[in-house]
């Protein structure tokens, strides 16, 4: 196209550079995942690694870009070739579309060129920055394009393919694969390309004269000239904060590195006749080592461009500075920018303090905050990027403690931005239409020249902002001015090319007048995207293993954790690095990863093995001689409020589609880690059965609530919730993840551990101390049974366990007393026959003598019942327990329900009376039916056995108890003792046992309790009578004691009375045996 027939104003420059930048990364995201996947055994193509293609492989890359399909290596190919065409195309066409994308540049550069466009940062801001980032996007794509280790594999592959399928090479192949071939050094062939661009990128570059040096200052500097501070000069406190280059302010200092590293490398003539350039180059060179080419792909400038110029005659000294720059970055470079980041921290933090206290001032100082923002970024970028490519010897400036208060500041500016949008939108509105607007048209009414087209984009310009009011910002008006920066662009292109009739390089004025009218549109608009622009950390997603690092780092810092929700909160940028062009880049691969990582770490020290130290006095924590001195605990304080701050810094945050909440994160990690402490806590050691004491636990456990009620002083958390979830939880049988609770610990020690060693005769209930107490024996217990069992304990065992766990407590004694009543069904089935005779035979004294003798099995029926009778002892216990208990916590409730149950009509049907059992039971009241042993028996019916026959069998059981009793006078247990109110071998329980088993049975088959029970005191009587008249000493050997039973099952039944008692056994015999008892008792003390 010459030159003559060229008309600037048509060739949409604006237009192109735009699209062809979005494009442009696009394509390095694509490129990026290509070489990510080849670089990874589990997502390279098969067909790479395939062994059967190894030698067609080798082969086309050696011939490439030639084409021979004759060849007998490529046989296999022959089978796989649809399969390669199907799974290579996305890889295939990528690289074509990276073809396409070279030629627009190109194209779009040379008509730049031909356009003689004028390029000056300051003026045009927009077209230079566009037409600098294309180059760079150019050449990093050419870079990473040539890092693809495997790509000719890839191209020759499919190309073959395409070749055996279709007869021909795909048409685009022959230029792809020269584009490959030319392109192996990619710096090498654009600097010979970009010979005819030279003037043009080396204009662009020399714009940067003012703005670089200006950047790149050090930390001294800045603090001397007071940068960011608003309170330095406080009468100008409230005075808009200006600048001739606004967009310059906060452009990012690692994309004008890029800019001038690149470019002069593409240009680099430029280098040896112009000075400016010269130390522009120089001074980028000494500021960093590497430089980041897309995400976590970066270049090492030195090395890189020493290569490149060692070959070219005549650039010797080019090759010194690269060598002096290279050791001044390694020197300095790392200190100077640790020094930054230490004046950015201090800055940042009195920016979002004052901020956070006068909010109105984010109108006229928006743009030290976007400045400030932008510098922080750049050195988090810098730090980040240098990190792990430094030598180890300088390691120390490359590792920053701090780092997470930096981010932490940067967040909290953001978030300010974020909230107090309005007031900045309400600000610059009346900005633009009451200043901006006169002062542009005053512009344009000063202009000499003004063509018809630039004068109607002028005058929409104008008429745009003066339209402009804050009830628009009062209504919540949308804005939108994304088409006046559009115009603006496309106004800079027409203007800046050569002979335009209006040309910007001599209206600068203009030029930055407008580039301070596009920077308040976007205070109106685009707050978002502005925050994207200058504080984007989305980098991150891609130095994950640095990520974790910092955050741990953080987090055992003290003075640092209070700022570690700044590592989730990066999080939330992740979402901005992606590109539509990469969809698939859309699933969250990395964040979710990376929120949850060490946020409840704690640090284990391990304790040396030196003697065993002094154990220290309880209290002595609270001890303090100076307030000065800060103990661990103090440490351990400090280090968690500050973890609190950090937690309760924000209520969510979005991170890619799902929300995440601190304050409920951290909710359900202290009921996962109270519900672990809590089960902990009981020290269960299944092996030996130990277990702690309940009252231990209580106390422990309530010690560990206070802790955590003391988090809300710290975090907004309802921490009533994490008890209700977890404490509740403990009162079942398994909790939500289906681990045993306290509940079911307690409930297995007691039946499995204490009770079963009652039924081998180590220990005893002893009434009169409602407890049980550890007889002396042979092999000592490894506990003591009173400290479990005692009032105080079951008190404890009840708040612990509650209603709930409670009643499964009772559910699983109940279990066992069924499973004995089984038995004794079965032995009761055995001896029917007799047991029937002797039920009608009580007052036959002979004949029941002569029956008794064929009664088999009458100890095993006396020790179930013995065993059945401890555990409905061991039952009232904790029944009793939980009565005083809930009589603490709701004593109307418990007082009502008493009430209820005392006040029950006789005439009441017994499924009513049983439900109001149920309740009382619940509460801990003592009931004349026992609701939870009904329940138990009931389910014991057996299909083969009528009713009839089963109360018959319970009638009977009945019998077998009652005339087995006088058996007990001959053991030697079976001795009372006063002091405990009970026989040592237990046998006392038995009253218990008798009135509950029979109550339950009778009620099931609803028979007549109190009938039955006269029954059995009749035939009790009886039998007990008869060893009255026995004279074996043996046989009578306890028999005043085992007398004393009568008056227990007595004194223990509803149903029973002394009256009836006395009509069946002279109370004189009582009183004979009580005293013969007592007596007994004071000998043997004696």
């Amino acid at each position: 196209m010459s030159r003559s027939v060229l008309q600037p104003s048509q060739q949409k420059l604006a237009e192109k550079l735009t699209i062809l930048n979005d494009r442009g990364v696009g394509m390095l995201t694509r490129l990026y995942n290509i070489k990510k996947a080849c670089g990874d055994p589990k997502a390279k193509p098969s067909y790479l690694i395939d062994k059967n293609l190894e030698s067609a492989v080798k082969f086309i890359v050696r011939k490439f870009p030639a084409v021979e399909t004759r060849n007998n290596n490529l046989a296999q190919l022959q089978k796989e070739k649809s399969e390669i065409l199907k799974n290579l195309a996305l890889y295939y066409f990528t690289f074509v579309d990276v073809m396409e994308f070279k030629d627009h540049v190109c194209e779009l550069l040379n008509t730049i060129d031909v356009c003689q466009v004028f390029f000056d940062i300051t003026v045009n801001f927009d077209l230079t920055k566009n037409y600098l980032d294309l180059i760079i996007t150019y050449t990093t794509l050419m870079i990473l394009l040539s890092r693809i280790e495997e790509r000719k594999a890839i191209i020759g592959l499919y190309n073959y393919a395409h070749e055996m399928t279709h007869g021909a090479s795909d048409r685009e192949y022959p230029r792809l694969g020269q584009m490959i071939v030319d392109y192996e050094n990619p710096l090498k062939k654009m600097m010979e390309e970009f010979v005819p661009h030279s003037k043009s990128l080396s204009d662009a570059l020399i714009s940067l004269q003012m703005v670089y040096p200006r950047r790149n200052l050090s930390a001294d500097q800045w603090r001397n000239a007071q940068l960011l501070s608003l309170i330095s000069a406080p009468s100008t406190m409230l005075n808009p904060a200006q600048s001739d280059t606004m967009p310059c302010e906060y452009l990012s200092l690692d994309a004008m590195e890029k800019w001038i590293i690149f470019g002069f490398i593409l240009c680099h003539g430029i280098l040896n006749t112009d000075a400016t350039a010269l130390n522009l180059w120089k001074l980028a060179l000494q500021s960093s080592s590497c430089l980041s080419l897309f995400r976590d792909e970066v270049f090492h400038i030195h090395k890189a461009a020493e290569d490149l110029f060692v070959n070219i005659r005549g650039y010797n000294k080019r090759i010194n500075d690269i060598r002096e720059c290279k050791e001044a970055a390694v020197s300095h470079a790392g200190s100077m920018h640790r020094e930054r980041r230490k004046f950015l921290r201090s800055a940042l933090k009195e920016l979002a303090t004052v901020l956070s206290d006068q909010p109105g001032l984010l109108g006229p100082k928006a743009l030290f905050v976007f400045m400030a923002l932008s510098f922080a970024r750049d050195e988090i970028i810098w730090l980040l990027r240098h990190a792990d490519n430094m030598p180890k010897k300088s390691a120390d400036d490359f590792i920053d403690k701090h780092i997470a208060e930096l981010i932490f500041y940067m967040e909290e500016l953001r978030a300010h931005v974020r909230k107090y949008g309005p007031v900045m939108q309400r600000y610059y509105v009346q900005y633009l239409s009451g200043f901006d607007a006169v002062v542009l048209n005053e512009l344009v009414q000063n202009l000499s020249v003004c063509p018809e087209d630039e004068s109607i984009i002028m005058s929409s310009f104008v008429n745009t902002m003066t339209s402009l009011s804050v009830k628009q910002v009062e209504d919540g008006e949308v804005f939108d001015f994304r088409g006046m920066r559009l115009d603006w662009f496309r106004l800079q292109a027409y203007t800046s090319v050569s002979k335009a009739s209006l040309g910007l390089a001599d209206h600068r004025e203009l030029g930055k007048m407008m580039n301070t009218i596009i920077f308040h549109t976007k205070m109106v608009d685009s707050l978002v995207e502005m925050l994207v622009e200058t504080s984007d950390l989305s980098i991150f997603c891609f130095y994950s293993r640095a990520f974790e690092k910092m955050f741990q780092q953080c987090l055992e810092l003290p003075s640092q954790s209070r700022y570690s929700i700044a590592f989730p909160l990066l999080c939330t940028h992740f979402m901005s690095c992606t590109h539509e062009l990469c969809p698939e880049e859309l699933l969250p691969k990395h964040c979710a990863k990376t929120i949850s990582q060490a946020v409840n770490k704690k640090s284990k020290k391990q304790t040396g093995k030196k003697g065993e130290p002094e154990r220290e006095k309880p209290g002595v924590e609270s001890m303090r001689k100076n307030r000065l001195v800060v103990t661990n605990l103090d440490k351990l304080h400090t280090a968690l409020s500050e973890l609190c701050f950090s937690i309760n810094y924000v209520p969510n945050m979005v991170v890619w589609e799902h929300t995440f909440t601190p304050r409920e994160y951290l909710t359900s990690h202290l009921e996962i880690r109270f519900t672990k402490s809590i089960v902990g806590m009981t020290m269960y050691n299944q092996a030996t059965q130990e277990i702690a004491k309940p009252s231990e636990l209580l106390t422990s456990v309530r010690a560990y609530m206070t802790v955590l009620q003391s988090i809300e002083n710290y975090v907004q958390i309802d921490i009533t919730r994490v008890f209700n979830n977890v404490l509740l939880q403990q009162t079942q049988h398994l909790d939500s993840h289906g681990e045993p609770t306290i509940t079911s610990l307690y409930t297995n020690w007691y039946l499995e551990t204490l009770l079963r060693q009652v039924s081998n005769g180590h220990i005893a209930y002893f009434p009169a101390m409602k407890a049980f107490v550890n007889l002396p024996t042979e092999n000592e217990l490894t506990f003591n049974a009173e400290e479990y069992s005692d009032i105080s304990e079951m008190r404890s065992l009840s708040e612990l366990l509650g209603p709930y766990g409670m009643k499964f407590l009772s559910e699983s004694l109940m279990w066992h007393i069924s499973s004995q009543v089984a038995e004794l069904k079965k032995l009761v089935v055995e001896n029917v026959d007799v047991l029937t005779q002797m039920r009608t035979s009580f007052d036959k004294p002979d004949q029941m003598a002569a029956l008794f003798k064929r009664l088999s099995s009458v100890d095993s029926v006396l020790k179930r019942m013995t065993i059945i009778g401890v555990i409905l002892s061991f039952r009232s216990l904790a029944q009793e327990a939980l009565r005083d208990v809930l009589s603490y916590h709701i004593p109307f409730l418990v007082s009502s329900i008493e009430d209820f149950k005392d006040h029950i009509p006789r005439e009441t049907d017994m499924k009513v009376a049983m439900n109001v059992y149920e309740l009382s039971s619940a509460a801990g009241l003592p009931c004349e039916i026992d609701p939870a042993l009904v329940v138990a028996l009931s389910s014991q019916k057996s299909e083969n056995i009528s009713p009839e026959e089963e109360y018959k069998i319970a009638c009977l059981l009945m019998v077998f108890v009652a005339v087995s009793l006088p058996t007990l006078a001959s053991n030697v247990m079976s001795q009372y003792s006063p002091a405990i109110e009970g026989h040592c071998n237990n046998i006392h329980c038995l009253a218990k046992a008798i009135n509950q088993i029979a109550a339950a049975l009778f009620t099931i088959h609803k028979g007549s309790i109190e009938d039955r029970l006269k029954e059995f005191l009749a035939l009790a009587s009886s039998s007990l009578l008869k060893i009255g008249q026995e004279t074996d000493k043996t046989t009578t050997r306890n028999r005043e004691s085992v007398y004393l039973l009568l008056d227990m099952i007595v004194q223990e039944s509803p149903f029973l009375t002394m009256d009836l008692l006395e009509s069946c056994f002279p109370y004189v015999l009582l009183r004979n045996a009580y005293h013969a008892v007592y007596k007994q008792s004071v000998t043997s003390s004696a």
